[in-house]
C-alpha cells in the first residue's frame, strides 16, 4: 500500500503543471475552505484535506489510517498513526499492531461515527502489546464519545442468524463456526470511544459481533467511553483480564446469546449517574463470569438483566452501588447464578476484592480507588478515607490515647468465614476515642459481607465511668477492661451510624451486640444510630453515664435496648421495629436500678412479643411511651417492684397497654434505610 501511494504522488507531481485535474476535483482553488473538507487531494493541498492552503496539519500518508486494508500490514511502533474516518480490515487480511504502537483518532464535530477500526468477517487483527508497552487507541480531543473504537466481526453463532447486519456500519456478521478465529488482542488500551449514532445505536470501546472462541482477548482496558466498555453480540469468544473505567453506559454488555467466559474483570465508576457493571439482554446462553470486582464512588446499579437474560457468576465483589441487581422485565432470578445460588436482589454482594487492581498497573490510570483491610491495633491517630471501601478482618482495636476518625460516607464491611464471627469486631479501648462523622445524607455504615444476622461483633466501646462491677472490670466479651470513677469520661462522638448484621454469639450467656457500651461516660456523644438485623441486642449499656439521642432498632433478635450494672444515662427518641416472629423485646433492664431515663420511645411489632422487661430490681423513668402490637406489655420475671418503673409519672401497670399515638416519627430515620 505504501509503494502504491508513493507512485501516485510521483505521477501527480510530474504532470501537476500540465493537468491539475488529474488529482483534483476542479473546484475553485480561490476558495480553499471548500477544498479543505471534501475528502479529495486538491490543488493547494499537501494531502487529503490538509496542509498547504488548509489550516490543519497533514499526516504522512504512511501513518494515515483510512479506507480499506486489502493486504496484510504490520504497523511500525516508532510512528504515530492517525485514524481519519474508518479503517477496515478486509476478509482474508491481517492487521498486525506491535507493542508500543499508538493510534490516535483525529475527529471533528460530526465525524465521530465515521471514525473507527473494523475487522470484517474473515479478517484478523493481531494486537501484540505487552505489559511494559501496551498498544494505545485514543483520540486527539481526549473527549468521551470521540470515535467508534474497535469493532470485530466474526463467523460464530448468534441468535440473529447468518450474515446478520450490525447496528453500526451495516456490517455483516454471524455464521456457524463457533471456533472462528478473528485474531489476537494482548495489552490494548481503548480510550474516549463510544460515538453515538442515534438514541438506540452506539459504538463501544470494544465491540465483538459473533466473534468465535478461536480469538484471543487478554489484558484489555476500556476507559472514558460514552457507551459500553465491551459489548458481545452473540459469539463464543472469551476474555481474560479486562479493566473498565468510567464507561457511561454498561461496562460489560452482552446480547444475542453470547456464551463465552470473562475472567478477571475490574470495573471503576466515579462519574455520577453512569455506573452499571453488567447488562445482559435477550436469550440466556449462560455466559460465565469468573472474578468480577466493581467499585463505585457514586452509587448506581451494578448488575442488570433484561428479558430472560442471565449468566453464571463466581467471585463477585461489589462495593458502593445503590442497587445490586435489577430485573426490569421481571426475568427469573434463577437465570442468574451468583456464587452457586439464585441471584438475590436483597443482597449487596459486598465482599473483599476478587481481582487485585495492581493487575492493571500497566493501564496507568489516574484514578486510584483502594480497598483497605482493617485489623490489628490502631496505635496512633488514624483517619479513614470515605472513598476507600474498608474490609474488617478479625478485630480492630483502638488503643488508649488514640482516636479513630471515620468520615461521612465511609463503609466498613466485616469479612467473616465460619468460626471467625466472634473474632471480628471494632473495639475502642478504655482511654481511646472514636469520632464517627456521618451525616443524614451520608451515614457511616458498618455491615458484613455475608449479610447474615450474627455475622460479626459490632462496635464495642470501653470507658472509665462508674459501673456496679467496679474499676477495671472484665467485659463478657474479649476480656477487655472497663470502668473507673470518671463519670464525665469522653470516648468520642458518634453521629449517623448504621450497624448491620452484628450480634455474634460467644456462648449461651455471652454475645456481642450491635453497639456495646461498657462504662462509657457522659462526655461521649451518641446521636442518630441505627442497629439492624442483629442476633442479640441492638444497644447494651454496661453501667456508665452516657446518653444517646435518636436511635433506630429493627429486628434485633434479643432486646432492642438492654442495660445493666447501674447505667444511669438518658435515651431520647427511640424507634423500635419488630417483624421477626419470636424476637421482640423493646427493653430489658437488669440488676441495680440507677434510674436511667427514656424520653419518647415508640415501638411497633407485627409479631406480638414482650415489650418491656425488668429483671431483679431494675427500673427507670419513661415518658412519651407508645407500644403497638405487643402481646405482653410489662414483664417482671423476678417480681421486682412496679414502683421501680415510672411510666408517664406513675408506677408501671401491667394492665395498661400504653398504646398512645407514636411519639417518634419513623420518617426521622429514613437515612438508616
Amino acid at each position: 500500500m505504501k509503494t502504491n501511494f508513493l507512485k501516485l504522488s510521483f505521477i501527480c507531481s510530474a504532470v501537476f503543471a500540465l493537468a491539475l485535474t488529474s488529482c483534483s476535483n476542479d473546484d475553485d482553488v480561490s476558495n480553499p475552505a471548500d477544498l479543505c473538507s471534501n475528502g479529495i487531494l486538491d490543488a493547494g493541498e499537501e494531502g487529503v484535506d490538509c496542509g498547504g492552503t488548509c489550516s490543519n496539519s497533514c499526516p504522512d500518508a504512511a501513518t494515515n489510517l483510512t479506507g480499506e486494508l486489502t493486504e496484510d500490514r504490520t504497523l511500525d511502533p516508532s510512528l504515530d498513526y492517525v485514524l481519519t474516518n474508518s479503517f477496515s480490515v478486509a476478509s482474508g487480511v491481517t492487521l498486525t499492531i506491535p507493542a508500543g504502537t499508538k493510534i490516535t483518532a483525529n475527529v471533528q464535530t460530526g465525524t465521530e461515527t465515521n471514525t473507527y477500526i473494523v475487522v470484517q468477517k474473515g479478517g484478523k487483527i493481531d494486537v501484540q502489546g505487552t505489559e511494559a508497552n501496551p498498544v494505545i487507541m485514543t483520540s486527539t480531543n481526549a473527549t468521551p464519545g470521540d470515535w467508534g473504537g474497535l469493532v470485530i466481526l466474526g463467523d460464530a453463532t448468534t441468535t440473529k442468524g447468518v450474515d446478520a447486519t450490525a447496528e453500526v456500519g451495516d456490517f455483516k456478521y454471524g455464521g456457524t463456526n463457533d471456533t472462528d478465529n478473528s485474531g489476537s488482542i494482548q495489552y490494548l488500551i481503548i480510550n474516549y470511544a463510544g460515538a453515538s449514532i442515534n438514541a438506540d445505536s452506539q459504538y463501544n470501546g470494544l465491540t465483538l459481533y459473533a466473534v468465535g472462541s478461536g480469538t484471543t482477548v487478554e489484558n484489555v482496558a476500556m476507559l472514558n467511553g460514552t457507551d459500553d466498555g465491551v459489548e458481545f453480540f452473540g459469539g463464543t469468544v472469551s476474555a481474560t483480564n479486562m479493566y473498565m473505567e468510567n464507561n457511561e453506559d454498561d461496562s460489560i454488555d452482552w446480547t444475542e446469546g453470547w456464551n463465552g467466559t470473562l475472567t478477571n474483570g475490574y470495573i471503576v465508576h466515579t462519574i455520577e449517574d453512569f455506573s452499571t457493571v453488567m447488562e445482559g439482554d435477550g436469550d440466556n446462553n449462560n455466559p460465565k463470569f469468573v472474578n468480577i470486582t466493581a467499585i463505585s464512588t457514586v452509587g448506581g446499579t451494578a448488575l442488570q438483566f433484561k428479558k430472560e437474560s442471565g449468566g453464571t457468576i463466581t467471585g463477585l465483589s461489589l462495593s458502593g452501588y445503590d442497587t445490586s441487581l435489577d430485573f426490569p422485565q421481571d426475568g427469573s432470578l434463577s437465570n442468574v447464578q451468583i456464587d452457586g445460588a439464585d441471584a438475590n436482589p436483597s443482597l449487596t454482594y459486598i465482599a473483599s476484592p476478587t481481582v487485585d487492581v495492581a493487575l492493571f498497573a500497566w493501564v496507568n490510570s489516574s484514578i486510584a480507588i483502594e480497598n483497605s483491610v482493617l485489623s490489628g491495633t490502631v496505635s496512633s491517630d488514624m483517619t479513614l478515607d470515605a472513598n476507600v471501601p474498608y474490609f474488617l478482618e478479625n478485630a480492630l482495636s483502638v488503643e488508649s490515647g488514640v482516636t479513630l476518625t471515620i468520615p461521612a460516607g465511609t463503609m466498613i464491611t466485616a469479612k467473616v468465614e465460619a468460626g471467625t464471627e466472634t473474632n471480628t469486631y471494632i473495639v475502642v479501648q478504655k482511654g481511646g476515642k472514636i469520632d464517627i462523622q456521618g451525616t443524614e445524607a451520608n451515614p457511616v455504615v458498618m455491615t458484613s459481607a455475608n449479610q447474615t444476622p450474627g455475622d460479626w461483633g459490632g462496635l464495642v466501646i470501653l470507658g472509665d465511668a462508674t459501673t456496679t462491677k467496679g474499676v477495671d472490670a472484665t467485659a463478657e466479651v474479649g476480656d477487655f477492661k472497663y470502668g473507673g470513677s470518671n463519670d464525665a469520661d469522653d470516648s468520642g462522638s458518634i453521629s449517623y451510624l448504621v450497624i448491620n448484621y452484628a450480634g455474634a454469639s460467644i456462648n449461651a450467656d455471652s454475645q456481642y451486640n450491635g453497639l456495646t457500651l461498657y462504662a462509657v461516660g457522659s462526655g461521649t456523644t451518641i446521636a442518630n444510630v441505627a442497629m439492624l438485623n442483629g442476633t442479640d441486642d441492638g444497644v447494651e449499656f454496661f453501667g456508665g453515664t452516657v446518653s444517646a439521642t435518636n436511635m433506630y432498632m429493627e429486628n434485633n433478635e434479643d432486646d432492642a435496648i438492654d442495660w445493666t450494672e447501674g447505667w444511669n444515662g438518658t435515651l431520647t427518641n427511640g424507634y423500635i421495629s419488630h417483624t421477626i416472629e419470636g424476637f421482640s423485646t423493646v427493653m430489658e433492664g437488669d440488676g441495680d436500678n440507677n434510674n436511667p431515663k427514656f424520653v419518647n420511645i415508640t415501638a411497633v411489632s407485627t409479631v406480638g412479643g414482650t415489650a418491656l422487661q425488668f429483671k431483679k430490681e431494675s427500673g427507670g423513668i419513661i415518658t412519651g411511651l407508645s407500644l403497638i402490637g405487643y402481646t405482653t406489655i410489662l414483664d417482671f420475671p423476678q417480681g421486682g417492684a412496679f414502683a421501680n418503673v415510672q411510666i408517664e409519672g406513675a408506677d408501671a401497670d401491667p394492665s395498661l397497654s400504653y398504646d398512645d399515638a407514636a411519639t417518634v416519627d419513623v420518617a426521622t430515620f429514613a437515612w438508616a434505610k
